[in-house]
């Protein structure tokens, strides 16, 4: 890796697959970025597998084997600096970033949520659930956004949006297939405009 690639520092809680969408667009020049190191809210997550697979250094990390939040989030912040990491991305992490994270890197945190936020966001809108909520609303447009994150779920400042049509047809799990394709593509996008500087933050 070259010195002018930024590290970043993915967080993941299942099977990594955006995880892998921002591994292989490093790897093949389209993210101005080495992914440096992986953690996992879970240890069965499949994401540390793929991990492994690139070779990449990862770690479980679970707020309640510490003492506090706090020392939960110090500890984060230490481990993020030791291995001079620039940007933490959240790639399917279910858990709220400790918020000592969330200063250590003004507007260097990331997540992608598979719906057009502000809707059908906020604690507890995950996963199938979202997409659930999408097709009994009747809305005929989904899809993915990445944003800035803050201390508030699916909050902090838009930076791309993606739409993807709900059909007629579509069940939650045929919806979440379509929008997950395309969170493949727009999040290697949108983080490698992040680190380039071409948003206005």
């Amino acid at each position: 890796m070259t010195q002018n690639l930024a590290r970043v520092a993915v967080f993941i809680s299942g099977s990594g697959t955006d995880l892998q969408s921002l591994i292989d667009a490093s790897r093949d020049g389209r993210l101005s970025a080495e992914i440096a190191w992986v953690v996992s809210s879970k240890e069965e997550a499949y994401g540390l597998v793929r991990a492994g697979n690139a070779g990449i250094e990862s770690a479980v990390f679970k707020m309640k084997e510490f003492e506090s939040a706090q020392i939960a989030g110090e500890f984060l912040v230490r481990n993020l600096r030791d291995r001079k990491i620039d940007y933490v991305v959240m790639a399917g992490y279910l858990k709220m970033m400790p918020v000592e994270v969330l200063r250590a890197y003004p507007d260097r945190v990331v997540n992608i949520h598979p719906a057009l936020l502000p809707k059908y966001g906020g604690k507890g809108m995950y996963g199938r659930k979202v997409h659930e909520a999408v097709i009994a609303s009747g809305d005929k447009q989904s899809g993915p956004t990445v944003h800035l994150a803050d201390e508030v779920y699916d909050h902090g400042k838009i930076l791309e949006q993606r739409s993807v049509p709900v059909l007629p047809e579509d069940t939650p799990d045929t919806l979440a297939a379509r929008v997950l394709e395309v969170e493949h593509e727009l999040y290697p996008i949108a983080l490698n405009k992040l680190i380039r500087g071409e948003y206005r933050l």
